[in-house]
């Protein structure tokens, strides 16, 4: 009898430690099912914390370019960085009338250091825009792309101080996510039909345009240009997750 009993009780543990065995496989499965979720529910975590990383820059860099907008579109604001020393009084007050138009926001801002300019580039060289900024010039590379960038501005509003602007002298194209330093490396007089000094190029470069001479009564005849080659680009954040 004990016998029989102790064979009952060794039958039950070998079918328990059997049943044991076939549930371990599906509870492996599920705790690394568990820990594959984890896992991704973690690098998801991490990966949407990066997005809005760079989502909250680039709205906070196109919050900086309005701000910058608004700062110069308000002459007699303490905040106002425009310089009217050199200009015209009739740019001037054309300059003030186009403070009422709305302008989408600027593709970039132009800076040139030495003589201390600091002015939107807006798309397009009608009036308005030339009295409000200074123009990117259709048909030329696009602003923040390869090739050769045309802009061009008024001799007697944001370009006058282009007479104080030679050869070596710096100037940075400041983009929404990078700034691209270029450094001036021709200064040339040409007639308003030449518009060779506008054609593509395959290293990235800015061409300032402005008529000239800068104090000449009534319609200039001649074109002021100013060529510079990049030398440096800045990223100040990247744009795609690594």
């Amino acid at each position: 009898m004990v016998t029989a009993d102790r064979q009952d009780v060794g039958k039950a543990g070998f079918a328990a430690h059997t049943r044991g065995r076939k549930f371990l496989p599906v509870i492996q499965r599920v705790l690394l099912t568990v820990g594959i979720l984890l896992v991704a529910i973690f690098v998801g975590a991490l990966i949407r914390g990066e997005l809005l990383s760079r989502t909250a820059m680039l709205s906070f860099e196109a919050a900086r370019r309005k701000e910058m907008v608004a700062e110069q579109v308000n002459p007699g604001g303490g905040g106002s960085r425009v310089d009217f020393s050199l200009w015209s009084d009739k740019r001037i007050n054309a300059y003030k009338q186009s403070l009422a138009q709305h302008f989408d926001p600027p593709l970039a801002v132009l800076r040139v250091p030495k003589i201390h300019l600091d002015v939107p580039i807006l798309e397009g060289t009608d009036d308005l825009t030339l009295n409000r900024g200074v123009g990117w010039i259709v048909g030329t590379a696009r602003v923040g792309q390869a090739g050769n960038i045309g802009i061009a501005g008024h001799r007697d509003g944001f370009f006058r101080g282009l007479k104080d602007v030679g050869v070596g002298d710096r100037m940075d194209l400041e983009l929404a996510n990078r700034t691209e330093t270029y450094v001036v490396d021709s200064v040339q007089i040409v007639t308003p039909e030449d518009v060779s000094v506008l054609r593509s190029t395959s290293k990235p470069s800015l061409t300032l345009v402005t008529c000239y001479p800068f104090y000449f009564i009534g319609s200039a005849p001649k074109r002021y240009i100013i060529h510079a080659s990049i030398v440096h680009s800045a990223e100040l954040y990247s744009t795609a997750v690594q």
